[in-house]
């Protein structure tokens, strides 16, 4: 079983792989890509309203019928009848096309709406690139951890065949008299922990890969076979804490998301202050009608007509609800400052952390590469005292114990070192021009 957890694939997975397919597969990065989507569709109905508004009408109208009052001309006793000017007409047609150019608005609103959209698309873009950065980064770690995992379950192994071998040894030594019936009990209760400690180390092995799927939505029947070991170390990371940290500042998508939607609401702004002026546009009718009002005498027949105009509408009400609105817009763009400052005391908290797990997991490896020597070294010495009348049981025990800590110490600083370098570059935003 040892063989086969530590055997590397070179077609296997690595962690660049789990992660990539991580974000192409994240359920955040896709619902953060149905918001981009929506973005962009304001965006694309804020630039249609640059174009004219063009509104066509087809009407037909069936008027009831009546007769109209007979009239007498001044001077005159003659009646005229109502219909002789105007006659009855029952049935009404209308062909109108109207075009309204929105003078005013293309100064004082369009322009700023547009901005003011594109601005919020440019906020979900940077989002969609965090989640699916972030997915990758978890799913990154996740990998990590299943190899952390598979490699402990073999470090369960090899500590249960130490106390094979102990179990083994104290029974030869009873049996010569230079062990007691103790050692030997302890030494059978010792295998029992070690085996039920193979038996979790195999469920976590299996908790993990479950894990390292789930991050890749990976279908039941692909098998998973790691594509990387922990042997070698992980290459040094240049860099000091004073240059990572400007580095994430400039570089994290949280604050540049929070940067263009406090844009996104200062040209809100702009646009609710707007609402003090009148709205002043252009407009032309084309009229073709059956009767045609502008036509006299009134006659049932189509006859086009055009008008051409500029027209001011201004309403105190909109005047009174300018300025609360602008004032609210302002104060979410200020909501947005404050909490961009926030980000950034967060991300400078986060490159510290992440920069200092670097260097306690760099140095970790080579602390423990020596006292897995010193451990191995030490539990070899023990049981050859031991196998020769000249050192207890617990002499024995304590040594199997420090070597089995020094072996999971050793790991643990090899898996930690890599996880808390692909935490540092994300924390620094480097992750970022990965995703497509």
């Amino acid at each position: 079983m040892p063989t086969e957890l530590l055997r590397i694939s070179p077609s296997g997975l690595t962690a660049e792989q789990v992660g990539t397919r991580a974000a192409a597969t994240s359920y955040s990065g896709q619902a953060a890509d149905e918001s981009l989507r929506g973005a962009a569709a304001r965006v694309d109905a804020a630039w249609a309203s640059f174009l004219p508004r063009l509104t066509a009408t087809a009407r037909y109208a069936h008027l009831s019928n009546f007769t109209p009052p007979s009239f007498t001309l001044p001077g005159s006793t003659m009646q005229i009848p109502g219909t002789a000017l105007s006659p009855v007409i029952t049935e009404q047609y209308l062909l109108q096309a109207n075009i309204v150019v929105p003078i005013s608005d293309y100064l004082l609103r369009i322009n700023q709406n547009y901005t003011s959209v594109t601005n919020s698309r440019d906020a979900a873009r940077y989002d969609a690139v965090t989640a699916r950065a972030r997915s990758a980064a978890d799913g990154k770690v996740a990998y990590y951890t299943w190899l952390r995992a598979r490699s402990a379950m073999v470090v369960a192994v090899q500590a249960l065949n130490d106390q094979k071998n102990h179990l083994n040894d104290a029974k030869n030594q009873f049996s010569v008299g230079n062990a007691s019936r103790a050692d030997v009990l302890r030494a059978e209760t010792a295998q029992a922990s070690a085996e039920l400690q193979v038996e979790r180390s195999k469920n976590l092995a299996d908790l993990t890969e479950m894990q390292v799927r789930i991050a890749m939505h990976a279908k039941d029947d692909e098998a998973l076979v790691p594509g990387e070991g922990l042997d070698t170390p992980p290459a040094a990371f240049a860099g000091n804490l004073n240059q990572l940290t400007s580095e994430a500042h400039s570089a994290r998508f949280e604050v540049k998301s929070i940067d263009a939607n406090a844009d996104a609401a200062r040209e809100q702004a702009k646009v609710a202050r707007a609402g003090k002026y009148p709205v002043v546009s252009g407009f032309a009718d084309a009229i073709y009608a059956n009767p045609n009002i502008r036509f006299f005498p009134t006659t049932a027949k189509f006859f086009p007509t055009w008008d051409l105009g500029v027209q001011a509408i201004w309403s105190p009400n909109d005047f009174l609800v300018a300025g609360p609105g602008a004032a609210d817009a302002e104060s979410r763009a200020a909501t947005l400052e404050a909490q961009k400052a926030v980000v950034r005391d967060s991300i400078a908290i986060e490159i510290l952390q992440a920069f200092q797990a670097v260097k306690e997991a760099d140095f970790a490896i080579s602390s423990t590469a020596r006292e897995l020597v010193s451990a191995t070294e030490a539990y070899r010495v023990a049981r050859e005292l031991f196998n020769n009348g000249r050192a207890t049981a617990t002499t024995l025990t304590d040594s199997e114990t420090d070597l089995t800590r020094a072996r999971l110490d050793a790991l643990n600083a090899s898996v930690d070192a890599r996880t808390a370098r692909v935490r540092l570059e994300h924390a620094l935003g480097r992750d970022t021009h990965l995703i497509k």
